[in-house]
């Protein structure tokens, strides 16, 4: 038996009173009223669950990322495995799965329902509709995950409607992915049975998806950050309104998670319980989690904190285990020898293969201009430097030269140019490269580009940087996406290479984060492919 003793918080019926917690075989078996508390007493709440996220974002694996996290009060996730299953298909899946269970932690994946993104890239697998029904009749899989594909379920693509189909037949919901999408389309979209959206950047599409009944997860990631933008929205809509950071690189999520969010929404004036409907219950009632919120005979899932404002973490159990307290976690990551599952098959490059001849007469080029803290860009015509006959950058104008190596086989690198990097020496490169995770790579000049594309390689999957005088990675080998190693090591190693690389010039919150989303195909209005410059808002190649 365990005893807790602290202010109950029953966020349904919005009231806070001082309780007593009896806890037994990992569940509640009661709350009982005390009479008084000391003022300096925890605040116990039901734990923090992240609405969705891709594990593989954060480059660690699942029992990593689990150790990070409840230091912030989490205790489960939402989690899409599509980065992995791009890379390595159902096995990817699978991996996620298996290595989540080592740890005390409630990892919920999705069945990935668009690997390939699209058919305008080359990924490593694909996950078919067979596929996601073999999945979702997994007890363990709640639900299919975002469906990207929005063209294809406006225009009742017969296998996009299969998936949605499987999923509806299975009894578990369709996570949404709809970037800007408005009026009809946008009620078309949710009428095909789609209940969440976590795209939405402007409170005004966030607002006309709800009036149709959909749910809006706020999220705050490394790269994308909509909270500002809509926090105001849960003022009116606290039960379809949930929390989530969809990507988040280790260095944030060892300085937080879920409990900022809510820390931050209280300072701007939202209802506490609310906040804590969103962070905490809505979740839970949506997917179907097993995740306990502080009823007797549920699950011991809940945390301590210090006051409902700041909401800083000073226990978290999951089913009755300790599993943080005072900021260090609690959880130990079983060893393993195993090989590391991958999917690399690209040889070193030269930097002949990054040259861009100049067309006769040419003056201008599209150009990608990358918006911190957003996933969508702009497509822009710019002035073009050229140097003996070739398309270079230009460090004046930051209009860099930009470039994708298909990982999965030997294929032309694909080539393009962006503005807001900011670097004015060396190059980055990155494995991490949504969808399909190729190697995307960004520089002021071909022989860095090709340094830096080149240590990726060799490591078979990373993040790297080079610059006049060093050169940095962060090796990442499993599935060229994640490492196994210490979850804060990592964070440490990845703090210092995004240090590097504003040390080289970038004026980006997150550049290698902003960096692996300029691939991203299915987010407007101008991205690269490993297969050549893509137009977000025709679908197609730029000619």
């Amino acid at each position: 038996m365990t005893t807790i003793t602290g202010f109950f918080t029953d966020i349904l019926k919005q009231i806070t009173y001082p309780a007593e917690l009896l806890i037994s075989n990992g569940r509640i078996q009661s709350v009982t009223p005390v009479s008084s508390l000391p003022d300096n007493a925890p605040y116990i709440l039901p734990g923090f669950i992240d609405a969705h996220v891709h594990i593989e974002s954060s480059m660690l694996v699942p029992a990593q990322f689990a150790r990070l996290a409840v230091v912030h009060g989490t205790v489960a996730t939402v989690s899409d495995p599509h980065e992995i299953a791009n890379v390595c298909g159902m096995d990817g899946v699978l991996f996620m799965i298996e290595n989540g269970n080592t740890v005390p932690f409630k990892f919920y994946f999705g069945a990935p329902s668009c690997v390939p993104a699209t058919v305008f890239e080359t990924a490593g697998a694909i996950i078919s509709p067979k596929d996601i029904e073999t999945l979702l009749a997994r007890p363990d899989i709640k639900y299919l995950a975002e469906m990207m594909n929005f063209p294809g379920v406006l225009h009742k693509d017969p296998e996009v409607m299969q998936k949605i189909a499987a999923a509806h037949t299975a009894g578990k919901p369709v996570d949404g992915h709809a970037p800007g999408l408005r009026g009809e389309a946008a009620k078309n979209y949710i009428a095909a049975g789609i209940s969440t959206d976590h795209e939405c950047f402007t409170a005004e599409e966030a607002s006309d998806k709800l009036q149709h009944g959909m749910k809006i997860i706020i999220r705050e990631g490394s790269a994308a950050k909509n909270f500002d933008a809509l926090i105001d929205l849960l003022h009116q809509y606290p039960e379809q309104i949930m929390f989530c950071s969809d990507d988040k690189h280790p260095d944030s999520l060892a300085l937080g998670h879920i409990n900022q969010l809510c820390a931050r929404a209280v300072a701007k004036g939202v209802n506490v319980f609310h906040v804590l409907r969103a962070a905490c219950i809505n979740p839970v009632l949506h997917y179907k989690l097993d995740v306990g919120l502080l009823q007797p005979g549920h699950a011991a899932d809940f945390v301590l904190v210090n006051n409902l404002q700041n909401f800083e973490v000073q226990q978290t159990y999951i089913n009755g285990q300790l599993v943080a307290n005072n900021g260090q976690s609690c959880i130990t990551v079983p060893a393993t020898n195993t090989t590391p599952l991958n999917n690399f098959n690209v040889s070193t490059i030269t930097t002949a293969a990054l040259a861009m001849p100049a067309s006769p007469g040419q003056t201008t080029i599209p150009v990608i201009e990358a918006l911190d803290g957003q996933l969508i860009t702009n497509k822009l015509a710019l002035p073009a430097t050229i140097v003996n006959d070739e398309l270079v950058s230009n460090t004046q104008t930051d209009v860099l030269k930009m470039v994708v190596v298909n990982r999965y086989h030997a294929a032309p690198v694909a080539k393009a140019f962006i503005k807001n990097i900011g670097l004015k020496e060396g190059a980055l490169a990155s494995s991490v490269a949504h969808d399909s995770h190729n190697i995307v790579a960004v520089g002021v000049d071909d022989e860095s580009l090709c340094r830096a594309i080149n240590l990726v390689i060799e490591h078979r999957g990373g993040v790297s940087a080079i610059s006049n005088t060093q050169q940095q990675i962060v090796p990442l080998p499993v599935a060229g996406l994640m490492s196994m190693n210490d979850g804060y090591e990592v964070a440490a190693a990845y703090t210092a290479i995004d240090a590097m690389a504003k040390t080289m010039g970038s004026t980006l919150t997150a550049p290698f984060m902003t960096l692996s989303f300029m691939a991203l195909l299915v987010i407007p209005h101008l991205k690269l492919s490993d297969k050549g410059l893509f137009d977000g808002n025709n679908f197609s190649f730029v000619a």
